[in-house]
């Protein structure tokens, strides 16, 4: 037998013991969601009026949770539900959602909950295939409201289409949805509602308050082709960290993608020596108190930083809803897509290069009045007006008008109460 052949056979391998691990997980998730169901009855038919819809499993949690506090605040005046598709998902949902969660794993289950309920908005945050399965579902509005703003690819895909609405940022996410689909009605098929979640920053730092630079490090994953290659761990992450541990005078908080390293094992490697570095760092100096941030929240972290480092994706514009010094980093993979039309044109860049140099380029953003105006001018751009409350006004004024469209469309076909 040769080479080839061999690692042929061992990859064979590798792939089916994943599978048999996954069903084995599966099955066991499932057998934990049926115990549960008893404590989790479906709600009360014509109860639900909102719901969101959620066909990942628990690794994309990270995705619905950014919506908890909003969604919280508009179950006051609509009743709101999140529909999880996977038992994985379901089991976490119910231990931390703050609306109602239900679990419908077959596509009778769904439709039985439809028929129930007074169904008359469904968001989306993201594009799973198996969104179709409730798109054949009318006498509703199927809304994408996405998992937050950036300037990726993703952000422009023809899949908005599908949708009947879509709640965007501001203007940035207009301009860019104009340039981009061809034949597709913005009057009439967006609401710019600005970043409602900008609106519950809460959340205690886990360090005490002293004259320390924090520094956020929130990077995102490797990605799964090259034109999507945005994560800069490997690449500028190791250097950048140790620089800024260094110092004495810098606290870091590294909050990594979930995914991180679940393509490419150099990045996971990188990804354990920055965690490890951070141990040493504060074994050797406890009062430092860098963080290892895998919380499921995200507030403070954005919000009471002084400057964050971050890669090409939704923790830009997360953090550019605060209005706070930031730095972007530059991929190295030469396939990687980058939208030259709005932020990213006139970024405070940091290139691979100069991930050494780190200190210097964070007091510049910190301190630089150029850097301060620019900033400004670019998150208006973005988000509209940011004062306290606004976001969350737009995203409700913006539910009322699809409420008051669905009693519209319920009169002239019958469906009226």
């Amino acid at each position: 037998m040769g080479l080839e052949e061999s690692l042929r056979i061992h990859k064979e391998l590798v792939t089916a013991r994943r599978v048999v691990v996954n069903l084995l997980r599966i099955r066991k998730s499932r057998r934990r969601v049926n115990a549960a169901l008893r404590t989790h009855p479906l709600p009360a038919p014509k109860s639900v009026q909102i719901a969101i819809y959620f066909a990942d499993d628990e690794v994309n949690l990270y995705q619905v949770r950014q919506w908890y506090a909003p969604m919280a605040e508009l179950a006051k005046t609509w009743p709101v539900t999140i529909i999880s598709r996977s038992p994985t998902a379901a089991l976490a949902l119910w231990d931390e959602a703050p609306v109602p969660v239900v679990y419908l794993r077959s596509v009778a289950s769904l439709e039985n909950f439809v028929d129930e309920q007074d169904l008359r908005i469904v968001f989306y945050i993201n594009q799973n295939a198996r969104n179709f399965q409730m798109f054949r579902y009318g006498e509703m509005w199927h809304v994408f409201i996405n998992h937050g703003e950036s300037d990726k690819m993703y952000m422009t895909t023809n899949q908005f289409k599908a949708y009947d609405y879509s709640l965007i940022a501001g203007e940035a996410a207009r301009d860019r949805l104009e340039r981009t689909l061809w034949n597709f009605d913005l009057d009439a098929r967006t609401r710019m509602i600005g970043r409602p979640q900008a609106d519950h920053l809460t959340g205690t730092p886990p360090y005490p308050s002293d004259d320390r630079t924090t520094v956020l490090y929130a990077p995102t994953w490797e990605g799964d082709r090259p034109a999507a290659a945005y994560g800069s761990v490997a690449s500028h992450g190791v250097r950048l960290v140790d620089g800024l541990l260094a110092t004495g005078r810098h606290r870091v908080i590294y909050r990594p993608h979930p995914r991180s390293g679940v393509v490419d094992h150099g990045y996971a490697r990188a990804n354990r020596s920055i965690i490890a570095a951070i141990a040493r760092a504060n074994a050797a100096d406890p009062s430092a108190q860098h963080v290892y941030d895998t919380s499921s929240a995200l507030g403070w972290q954005l919000a009471m930083t002084d400057v964050a480092i971050t890669d090409i994706s939704a923790m830009i514009y997360d953090r550019l809803a605060t209005g706070k010094p930031l730095l972007v980093t530059r991929p190295v993979a030469a396939g990687a897509e980058i939208d030259r039309g709005g932020y990213l044109e006139d970024a405070e860049w940091l290139e691979a290069a100069e991930s050494a140099d780190i200190v210097e380029l964070v007091d510049r953003v910190l301190y630089s009045d150029a850097a301060k105006q620019k900033l400004s001018w670019w998150v208006e751009r973005y988000f509209g007006d940011t004062s306290p409350g606004a976001a969350t006004a737009r995203l409700h004024a913006a539910v009322q008008d699809l409420m008051d469209e669905w009693d519209v469309h319920a009169g002239r076909n019958g469906k009226a109460e």
